[in-house]
């Protein structure tokens, strides 16, 4: 499974990047405006980073012609910027139409296993199902992302990407993983604490304790 990293902070990214941990970028709105930087040259900055990697870039409009017009120029800010549209019905005629046109395009907040379907039918390079948000209203986010393994498998024509979001913990990871999701994109908080199990830190604690009786040094 590879992941990506949701941020737009780029110290984060060149940190996690030099430890091998990204295979590509995942950005919003929300994001970049954490960040307090000029939107266009933060993307630039970040895909020039991680290249060829993708690097996932929301447009704002909400109809079809403005979805195009912004998907056009952020894919003009590098060639590895994938689109990012809403799973609405303008959205995945914008799905369509950049599909066709070559560009990679990721269609976000999905949250059922019919929205996925109609996505990969319209040509989506990656589905992103929102894992934690499902689970906030009661509902099993991996259940879902299952279902869409499920239909995905059923059809080998569709070459969508499934691209688990909202991911908030390591279980969340375990179970994408498991399930078959092809991308887990997370905050790099999350990809620190998958290294953490209370075994791994009393059996180093334990092995450094019985190294300092002895009095040697290695270097």
């Amino acid at each position: 499974m590879k992941f990506y990293l949701d941020t737009a902070n780029l110290a984060s990214i060149k940190k996690y990047n030099a430890m091998g941990l990204v295979d590509g970028i995942t950005t919003n709105p929300s994001l970049i405006v954490k960040e307090g930087a000029d939107f266009e040259e933060t993307i630039k900055a970040i895909a020039k980073e991680v290249y060829p990697h993708p690097v996932s870039a929301e447009v704002i409009a909400t109809d079809y012609d403005g979805m195009i017009r912004e998907g056009l120029t952020l894919a003009a800010i590098a060639e590895n910027v994938t689109v990012k549209v809403p799973l609405t019905w303008d959205g995945i005629r914008a799905c369509r139409t950049l599909s066709q046109q070559g560009h990679k395009v990721n269609v976000t907040l999905c949250f059922d296993s019919n929205q996925a379907l109609l996505a990969a039918k319209a040509g989506a390079t990656f589905i992103s199902p929102f894992i934690g948000r499902l689970d906030d209203i009661g509902y099993d986010g991996m259940e879902v992302l299952e279902d869409i393994r499920t239909v995905y498998d059923n059809y080998p024509s569709l070459k969508t990407e499934i691209l688990a979001a909202s991911m908030r913990t390591p279980l969340h990871v375990k179970r994408a993983s498991m399930i078959g999701a092809d991308v887990a994109t997370m905050p790099a908080a999350l990809i620190k604490s998958l290294t953490r199990h209370p075994l791994t830190d009393a059996g180093l604690a334990s092995f450094l304790a019985d190294w300092k009786k002895t009095g040697q040094t290695i270097a």
